[in-house]
């Protein structure tokens, strides 16, 4: 039996269930911890390249003994000094032995170590969910490439409206994503770093430890920053960076999740229709009772999730205005689950994506079928044109139109019988010398809609995926149904 299965407490669907293994990794526990230990060896040899009492020794053992993390001596420390970092400090001290413990955390706040591996953790979260992104517009991409020109039944208020084709319907939902993608991409490019502040955001201890000296203290925050990876930190702060970035920073999880479930609501849509089915595998069991369902269960869970992270976007503007002063300690507990849990369950999200998208299952047959009992509904406008251009009076012909339409309509809704539009036309006297079956063909109502695929494809998607080339390959998905 796995362990799993065997635990009395209470474990997070995300994290047993829904997302991957490298976002689960990104914002564990032990990388957490880690991130601290590389601050504080940032922070130290910052210290040391400015001549302050750090020895080259002391780093040394700080590097040597890095990974060396025992999570029950920090419970321990943790439970009588009640306080979480203090706690890690003290057991850093003490796998890296005396010396080099005195230099632990020097001129530093706990949110030195705190929101700066935050960051990392949300920058390389945000690197993640980018690799998925590609992976999804890739396969958008190729799928509305394949199906560019295959007609299908368009739909507003989710009525029968003019015809479009699968791949333009494919490029909406790849339009929404690109533009989810270049939102991350900016918010990556912009993202700062908390860097070396202090206890209020003044640097006091800092330009304390540095005698005074201004040009030392911007050369800590700048060497900090370029170890751990950023261009830049935030210019000023309290004792925290701005939660405005929080804010930022969910809104764009969101946006991801507002795309995904409008794909994955239209997959449900065309499931019931018939016309589009999301991988089924051999022996998937829709339902426990009725052996024939085939139900879009992956995209049920995707617009299930995304409910979820839109209900967390709220919680980083209510962090962000109730920050008083130079910061109050109500951020900590929700930001613990608010940032990992959005970022926990986009990741599953766009996991989900991925699958769907590798394996999308087009019914020609039925698409073309349920044009049918619409078609001449269209052909009526093309009908009236050329009987118009005949020298028919077009109010006139409008209304016999309209008559012909509702009669016809009236008889499929009341008796459930075909569409016998066309033959009340050919009937008439005035519009019959107009209907050929030449009208029923679905490509002449589909507009640029396949130009429009190949224009965007073209024109916007195929440079965006070149600009992120790098990402190719970094993805697989494994989705636990």
């Amino acid at each position: 039996m796995s362990d799993v299965a065997t635990r009395a407490e209470y474990q997070s669907p995300l994290s047993s269930r829904y997302a991957t293994a490298a976002m689960l990794e990104n914002f564990s526990d032990r990388r957490r911890a880690l991130l601290w230990r590389d601050l504080w060896i940032a922070l130290a040899r910052a210290e040391a390249s400015q001549q302050l009492p750090v020895s080259e020794a002391q780093i040394t053992a700080l590097e040597a003994t890095r990974e060396e993390i025992d999570f029950g001596r920090v419970s321990e420390l943790e439970a009588k000094l009640r306080h979480d970092v203090m706690a890690h400090v003290h057991h850093y001290g003490e796998v890296a032995g005396a010396d080099a413990a005195k230099i632990i955390h020097l001129g530093a706040t706990s949110c030195y170590v705190t929101d700066n591996a935050e960051l990392v953790m949300i920058r390389d979260g945000l690197e993640l969910l980018m690799d998925r992104l590609y992976a999804v517009l890739r396969q958008l991409g190729e799928f509305a490439s394949q199906w560019a020109s295959l007609p299908t039944q368009a739909y507003t208020h989710y009525q029968p409206a003019q015809l479009t084709t699968v791949g333009k319907r494919a490029c909406l939902w790849a339009q929404d994503l690109a533009m989810d993608l270049e939102s991350l991409e900016a918010l990556r490019a912009r993202l700062p770093f908390r860097g070396v502040k202090g206890t209020t955001g003044t640097q006091a201890s800092f330009l304390a430890l540095c005698h005074g000296d201004d040009e030392k203290v911007r050369a800590l925050d700048a060497s900090v920053c370029a170890a751990m990876g950023f261009s830049q930190s935030i210019p000023v702060s309290g004792q925290t960076y701005t939660r405005k970035i929080d804010s930022w920073v969910l809104a764009a999880l969101a946006d991801i999740c507002g795309s995904a479930a409008k794909f994955a609501s239209d997959m449900r849509l065309l499931a019931h229709e018939r016309e589009v089915d999301e991988p089924f595998e051999a022996k998937q069991i829709g339902s426990s009772a009725m052996a024939y369902k085939r139900n879009p269960m992956r995209s049920e869970r995707i617009c299930s999730l995304a409910r979820f992270v839109h209900s967390l976007a709220t919680s980083p503007r209510e962090t962000h205005a109730n920050q008083w002063l130079e910061r109050t300690l109500d951020d900590s507990a929700n930001r613990r689950l608010v940032l990992t849990e959005g970022f926990l369950a986009t990741d599953a999200i766009l996991n989900l994506m991925v699958d769907v998208t590798s394996g999308m299952v087009v019914h020609e047959a039925i698409i073309a079928k349920n044009m049918r009992d619409e078609l001449p509904f269209m052909a009526t406008e093309n009908v009236m044109m050329a009987a118009a251009a005949a020298g028919g009076d077009r109010q006139q012909l409008h209304e016999k139109i309209r008559q012909h339409s509702l009669a016809a309509a009236g008889r499929m809704k009341q008796e459930g019988a075909a569409n016998d539009l066309m033959d009340r036309m050919r009937a008439d006297a005035q519009l019959g010398p107009h209907v050929d079956d030449s009208v029923l063909d679905p490509a002449k109502y589909t507009g640029r809609a396949a130009t429009q695929v190949s224009d965007f494809l073209r024109g916007v998607l195929t440079p965006l995926l070149e600009r992120h080339a790098e990402r190719a390959g970094r993805f697989a998905p494994r989705v636990r149904v």
